[in-house]
């Protein structure tokens, strides 16, 4: 029975490293990238690869690096980089009602693991999750990550210094690359982003409080914002349906 139970473990792992093998090709060219503008914005291979290491969290990092690069603190890094991935909270929510019954400890590891693209992989799947699947899907994707975050930083350490240089714009590339499809699909991203950067730059200028708390300000703000007018509209919908 046990033999059977480790047989059944390992053909579990072995299909979600095979559906976690499309999510580490994914993360090859953005984990590159992160490793490269980590490097020009200052940070050491060791400390590229450790962020990637305990953080494991692309939108973070990437935020992180721009947070670093303006010399904010490291509370504020800490609690902007907690709202950006308020949203796992659900994910590791709905992936709990699909996932087997197991171990806490065993949970609370692959919960680290969870990212976008694990838990579309995971939440897609028709049968049930399995934790030998889940441990399958994230082993490949976090090496992946780790390991492109370091290659990413060797490659920027070997670029000429005038161009490691001119490689901070690509940060701000790459919010926009991140932002423009999610604006395609809807307005409400338009106006959570315009709203944001309306509020940081008047805190800012305004010298009403610091560039890291600014940040983090508008953020919270402009999606407060948003979600009581989402509200508002819901409820006035409401209101015309019953008349």
């Amino acid at each position: 029975m046990a033999d059977f139970a480790v047989g059944r473990e390992s053909s579990e792992f072995k299909k979600g490293f095979q559906a976690g093998v499309s999510i580490g090709i994914g993360y090859f060219p953005i984990a590159l990238t992160f490793g490269l503008l980590a490097k020009t914005s200052g940070l050491s291979i060791y400390e590229t690869v450790l962020m990637s290491l305990i953080v494991f969290a692309g939108a973070a990092q990437y935020i992180s690096l721009s947070l670093i690069a303006y010399g904010t603190g490291i509370f504020e890094i800490i609690l902007t980089t907690f709202i950006v991935n308020i949203r796992h909270f659900l994910m590791s929510a709905t992936l709990n009602e699909k996932v087997e019954k197991d171990r806490l400890l065993k949970k609370l590891l692959y919960a680290f693991g969870i990212t976008d693209e694990t838990f579309s992989v995971a939440a897609t799947r028709e049968d049930s999750v399995s934790t030998g699947y889940m441990f399958g899907i994230i082993s490949v994707s976090y090496s992946s990550w780790v390991v492109f975050s370091g290659v990413g930083h060797l490659i920027g350490a070997s670029l000429p210094q005038t161009l490691q240089h001119s490689m901070g714009v690509a940060l701000y590339a790459m919010f926009i690359g991140l932002l423009v499809p999610s604006m395609k699909k809807s307005a409400k991203v338009i106006f959570l982003a315009v709203l944001g950067a309306v509020f940081n730059s008047i805190f800012t200028l305004s010298h009403i409080m610091a560039q890291g708390w600014s940040i983090v300000s508008a953020t919270l703000l402009s999606a407060i914002i948003m979600e009581i007018v989402e509200v508002l509209k819901s409820m006035h919908r409401g209101v015309q349906n019953e008349e």
